[in-house]
C-alpha cells in the first residue's frame, strides 16, 4: 500500500475538481449503479497517471460540451478494497491502473486501459474522452 503523503496530493488533483472519492466497496456500488453517466478514474502513482491520465481527464471535463453526470475516482494501491470492487464492474477488462471508464445507467460503455494511456499526451486522452462523452452523455 502506498503511503498517504504520496497518494493524497494525487487524489486531490481529481477530488478538488468534483470527483467523488470512492474509498470503500459500498461507495463504489452506490456510485456505479446510479442512473445517468459516471466517469471513473482508477488513479495511480505511475508517471503516465500524472503526465497524461489526470491532466487529460481534467482537460476533457473542462472542455467538453456534453459531460458525465457523475465523476468518481479510486486509487490503486491505496483504496485496495474499493479498487477491487471497481474492477468487478470493469470485467472482462483485466486490472489496469491508471484506467478511465465511462458507465451509463450502471453499464460499462467505454474503457481506456493503461496501455492506451501510456505514451499518449494529455490532449489526445482529452480528445478521446470528449468523443466518448458526445456519444454517451446528454
Amino acid at each position: 500500500m502506498y503511503p498517504a503523503e504520496i497518494v493524497l496530493p494525487m487524489k486531490a488533483e481529481l477530488t478538488d475538481h468534483g470527483f467523488e472519492d470512492m474509498n470503500s466497496p459500498t461507495l463504489v456500488s452506490e456510485t456505479l449503479k446510479q442512473e445517468g453517466t459516471t466517469l471513473v478514474v482508477l488513479n495511480s502513482v505511475c508517471g503516465c497517471a500524472a503526465g497524461a491520465c489526470r491532466p487529460g481527464v481534467l482537460m476533457a471535463i473542462n472542455n467538453a460540451t456534453k459531460k458525465p453526470d457523475h465523476l468518481a475516482t479510486s486509487f490503486a494501491g491505496f483504496d485496495v478494497d474499493a479498487v477491487k470492487k471497481v474492477r468487478e464492474f470493469l470485467l472482462p477488462f483485466p486490472p489496469s491502473s491508471p484506467a478511465i471508464a465511462l458507465f451509463k445507467d450502471g453499464e460499462l460503455v467505454s474503457m481506456l486501459e493503461r496501455h492506451q494511456i501510456e505514451g499518449r499526451p494529455a490532449q489526445a486522452i482529452a480528445h478521446h474522452l470528449i468523443a466518448e462523452f458526445d456519444k454517451f452523455c446528454n
